[in-house]
This record gives structure tokens, C-alpha cells and sequence, in this order.
């Protein structure tokens, strides 16, 4: 959540960066219901100190006298309006929470202007393109693709976009997670291993709700949500805890399965890997020190980029205009892949920086040693990498015309071959 004291005194900041997200956030809305719950914060407190003075005053008086009677009177009408004004001001707070959470974080002063997708800004190219043979075509019309990649089956057993991978389609999924896994522990990111589901307070604390609770699987019974990303277990491993400022930076990474509802229209974007409902993913998060934040987004990004170099896949990074940004992030890089089977881009990290928006609500601080202040730490995470995306890319970039998909050099060690192929 933005901090409440910028949302009281800068309502018009916030509202250009309401504007900026195209999010369609009622602020005048936010701000009366704030107005009115300040407001009935002091009436109550009032009439509590009302209700203490006149318990003291009834201490000096003599019981059963005139004057001891009106108080009487007085402490029993003040109770009754107490009590009513408590029950107000806890419905008031439910509604002003709700409409609290549900205004975005404001976008960082580099972040472009821009509606959507088709605004973002090219912020890097790397690799060539590979130019179009007659034999490279999209991965969902190999002709031998089930050998690797059951998708009928998946349906059957569980539904659409919940896809079986077999064979050497299993092993190259795991041979890719093992390799975004050695890579962050070489880097000096610690691994830690996840939960896949998380309470209603966690998905919170990141944003998820109630922003993408439509897009989220859940439990009936447990009120547990499936998660759509290692990161909101992996943020909120510290929640409610105060750090020293020797502990930060803290970078730490995990592989999970990812659960998204996400719908997507029919055609060739959406066929194959290109949108899944359960994929792999492994994700790097960071807990900064404001004033390094920007930096550590530079430096997150930079390191999303050297895995998709390591596999020597074409790429592009993307800065995210406001408009096409996430909900929580105040600056968001995306990286894509080529697919020369499709002639396209596919995304396969995000890269953004939450300066305290997650840590406000997760209630993530550190101690400034300076001040004596506990202060709310920055968090920052990117995906390093999603696999089905990149899957896609090794199979149609790696597409030979003996129709074997020749691997990167870097995951040959991992899966014991330099090509799979037809059986």
C-alpha cells in the first residue's frame, strides 16, 4: 500500500499516478472515506474522554445524590453512543481498508506514458534474429511434439492448460530449473524451497488481493490460494519482522509451480506453451535499503539478461510503460524471447521494483541504526527464469532441418545429450 501520509497530503501526486496505470482506482472515493472515518475516530474519542471524566467526577460525589444520579444518567447515554459509534467505525474501517488496498502504487518519474503493451519501450536488444528457414515452424505443429508434450492427456486428467511433459520434455523442465537454481547459487543467491499455497494475509501483503483474486486458484475449506508465483511466499518469509541494517541486502530465490486463471483469447498466441494455466518458474527476490533499490532493479534485470545469454537466446528488454505496468510495481522491466517458429516474442522474466508498497502491507521493516527509527525495507523480484516460454524458444530456435532440436551447450551437461529429437 502507498504510504498514508503521501495519500492525505499529495492526493494530486497520487492521482497522476492513478492516471499513469490507467487504473481504474476512485480516489475521491478513498479520500472521503478517510475524511469520514478520521472524523468519527475523534467523535469517539471524545466522547470516551467524556465518559472518563465523568466516572471521575462521580468518584467525589456521594452515592444515591442528586447530582451522582444525572451521572449515572449521563455515563449510561454515553456507553449506548460508544457502543453505536464502535459498531460504526468498525464497518467504516472494513470499507476504508478495502478501498485503501485497492489504490496502485505509483510509478517511478522514468516509468513512459503509454495504454498498453504497444507503448512500451524497447530498452535493450541482445542476439541476432535468426532468419526464418522453410523448416522452422511454431513448436505446436511439430509433428512430434506429443512424444514431449502431452497437452490431450493433461486436459483429460485435469483441464485445459494443465499440459503433461514427458520424456525428454520432463527432463529438459528440469534440467532448465537445475540450471536457473545453480546459476542464482553461484550468483549468491540463497535457495530456499516453498510452499504452494498461502493464506489470504499473504497474498495480500503482495499485492495479489484483492487486485488478482479472479486470476488466483483457491481452497474452499482452508481459505488457501494457490500460488501464481514463488514470489509471494518467498516476500512474505519476513513479514511482521524488523531487521538489522547489517542484514540487507537479502537476496534469496525459489522454484515453484505457478497457478494462474488467467483467461486468454483463442488463436496461435495462445496455443501450445505460449499461455498455461500450471507452469515452473523460479524467482529471485530482494529486501533492500531504499536509497539502493534502483540500483538493485539495474542489477536484477542485468542478471534475468546473462541466463537468457548463457542459453544464447535472442532477446529484448522491455520497459514497461505506465499504463501496461502491474499494480504494485513502481518500475517494471520485461524480457522476451524470439520464437522463430512463430515470428514473435514471448515473455519469460519480469523485473520490477515495489519500493515499500509490499513491505507497508507485510509489515517488513529494518532498524536505522542512525535514528533508532524502524524503517520499511524496499523488495524487488524477477523472474529467473519462467520455463515454458523459454521451452519454446530452445525448441523452435533450435529447430534443425533434420527436424532434431539442437540445445544450448550450458544445459547439455544437464540432460546428458545435445539434441532431442523424434523417436
Amino acid at each position: 500500500m502507498i504510504d498514508l501520509k503521501t495519500l492525505r497530503e499529495s492526493p494530486e501526486a497520487v492521482r497522476s499516478g492513478i492516471l499513469k496505470k490507467r487504473n481504474g482506482c476512485d480516489l475521491d472515493a478513498v479520500l472521503k472515506a478517510d475524511g469520514e472515518r478520521r472524523k468519527l475516530i475523534v467523535e469517539v474519542e471524545n466522547l470516551r474522554a467524556e465518559q472518563k471524566a465523568a466516572n471521575s467526577d462521580m468518584a467525589q460525589m456521594q452515592k444515591g445524590s442528586q447530582d451522582f444520579l444525572e451521572k449515572v444518567g449521563l455515563m449510561k447515554t454515553l456507553s449506548a453512543r460508544i457502543k453505536e459509534s464502535d459498531g460504526a467505525l468498525k464497518e467504516l474501517d472494513a470499507a476504508w481498508s478495502d478501498l485503501y488496498l485497492g489504490v496502485p502504487n505509483l510509478p517511478h518519474e522514468s516509468v513512459p506514458e503509454g495504454k498498453s503493451e504497444a507503448d512500451n519501450a524497447v530498452f535493450k536488444s541482445w542476439g541476432e534474429i535468426p532468419e526464418r528457414k522453410p523448416y522452422n515452424i511454431p513448436h505446436y505443429d511439430f509433428d512430434w511434439l506429443e512424444q514431449i508434450l502431452d497437452f490431450k492427456r493433461g486436459t483429460k486428467v485435469t483441464g485445459a492448460g494443465f499440459p503433461f511433459f514427458v520424456g525428454d520434455g520432463a527432463r529438459l523442465v528440469r534440467s532448465l530449473v537445475s540450471f536457473f537454481l545453480d546459476q542464482a547459487n553461484e550468483a549468491g543467491i540463497q535457495e530456499m524451497a516453498v510452499p504452494f499455497f498461502v493464506n489470504a494475509e499473504s497474498a495480500t501483503a503482495t499485492g495479489q488481493l484483492p487486485d488478482k483474486e479472479g486470476q488466483m486458484y483457491q481452497t474452499v475449506e482452508d481459505g488457501l490460494y494457490a500460488i501464481p508465483t514463488a514470489e509471494v511466499p518467498l516476500t512474505n518469509f519476513l513479514r511482521d519482522e524488523i531487521l538489522e541494517e547489517s542484514d540487507l541486502p537479502i537476496y534469496r530465490c525459489g522454484h515453484s509451480a505457478c497457478f494462474r486463471r488467467e483467461a486468454g483469447s483463442y488463436g496461435k498466441d495462445v496455443r501450445g506453451l505460449n499461455r498455461v494455466h500450471q507452469f515452473d518458474k523460479v524467482e529471485i527476490l530482494k529486501w533492500v535499503k531504499p536509497e539502493s533499490s534502483y540500483d538493485e532493479l539495474e542489477s536484477l534485470r542485468d542478471y534475468a539478461e546473462s541466463l537468457l545469454q548463457k542459453l544464447k537466446l535472442p532477446y529484448r528488454a522491455l520497459l514497461m510503460c505506465g499504463g501496461d505496468m502491474g499494480f504494485s510495481q513502481t518500475k517494471q522491466y520485461d524480457l522476451e524471447v524470439w520464437a522463430v517458429g512463430q515470428q514473435r516474442w514471448l515473455e519469460v522474466s519480469s523485473c520490477s521494483n515495489f519500493e515499500s508498497f509490499q513491505s507497508r502491507r507485510a509489515r517488513i521493516r529494518y532498524r536505522d541504526p542512525e535514528t533508532g527509527k524502524n524503517e520499511f525495507v524496499h523488495t524487488l523480484n524477477g523472474s529467473g527464469l519462467a520455463v515454458p516460454r523459454v521451452f519454446v524458444s530452445i525448441l523452435e530456435n533450435g529447430l534443425q532441418e533434420d527436424g532434431s532440436v539442437k540445445l544450448p551447450d550450458v544445459l547439455v551437461p544437464y540432460m546428458g545429450k545435445d539434441r532431442i529429437a523424434k523417436v
